[in-house]
């Protein structure tokens, strides 16, 4: 696919973001969506819209009030619950 004379250039700004979509989805960034700021812009539309891929792990604000919760009872979160979000879930209603 040729380049359009009259299609505007795509911004450094939107590449990131939809570098960071497709990061978040799993998903490849097609080179021919690279070359046109409205084909970018679609794409990154629709990106948007869908919802993270759910790989388990814990999110960061779970992460967050686990750590003060840890603080404030002194206790220390075991490692596996930093890998999976359901086992830092139960440690934090079991410590709350």
């Amino acid at each position: 696919m040729e380049a359009v004379p009259d299609a505007l250039a795509v911004t450094p700004r939107q590449i990131a973001y939809a570098r960071s979509l497709a990061l978040r989805n799993k998903t490849l960034l097609p080179w021919e969506v690279q070359q046109d700021r409205r084909s970018l812009s679609t794409w990154i539309e629709a990106q948007s819209r869908l919802k993270p891929l759910d790989d388990g792990q814990p999110t960061s604000k779970q992460v967050a009030f686990a750590e003060r919760l840890a603080r404030l009872r002194r206790r220390a979160i075991p490692d596996e619950c930093f890998r999976d979000r359901q086992l830092l879930s139960r440690w934090i209603d079991s410590n709350r």
